[in-house]
């Protein structure tokens, strides 16, 4: 159960029994994010029920080497968004950008680095790659260094045969 307090603005968090085990749990597992874990620790020292310890944000802060208004932020989230949206990262759609390669491009793109080189040229260039594989319409667009990764990864296996 959370709780905003009525005359001081300031959120008071009173965890239920069971949402106390399982961030005490989280704690002890050692196998979570350290964000996470540290998100479990503050709620659990900011815990103003009779199991909790109802410490203040500068004493969370200063324990949890955290900033006050970490803290605060936390406490709020739990408030407002509730127990689960605070123990789970928010997804992000723009931090992880889609592959230009998928795996039939990528095959492709192998196949034209090792056909001969086009003519006045002694071997393929990444340059010569890029603008190939956009001419073909393999891709619509990639750059020199898309292109020297991707041979990178499958180059870099000793057996030849690429690791997915």
């Amino acid at each position: 159960m959370v709780e905003i307090s009525t005359g001081a603005k300031k959120y008071v968090v009173k965890l239920s029994q069971e949402e106390r085990e399982r961030l005490e749990a989280l704690v002890s597992s050692g196998t979570r994010s350290a964000q996470l874990i540290t998100k479990a620790r503050m709620l659990l020292k900011a815990d103003a029920s009779e199991a909790g310890e109802g410490w203040t944000d500068r004493e969370i802060a200063a324990a949890l080497d955290a900033s006050v208004n970490t803290v605060g932020n936390v406490r709020r989230q739990l408030v407002e968004e509730g127990f689960e949206a605070t123990l789970v990262r928010k997804y992000n759609p723009n931090s992880a950008r889609p592959r230009i390669f998928d795996g039939a491009a990528e095959a492709k793109l192998i196949a034209l680095a090792c056909s001969p080189a086009p003519e006045g040229f002694a071997r393929w260039s990444l340059r010569l790659l890029e603008e190939k594989v956009v001419e073909l319409n393999i891709v619509e667009k990639a750059s020199d260094n898309t292109i020297g990764r991707t041979l990178k990864k499958i180059l870099s296996n000793p057996s030849g045969i690429p690791s997915f």
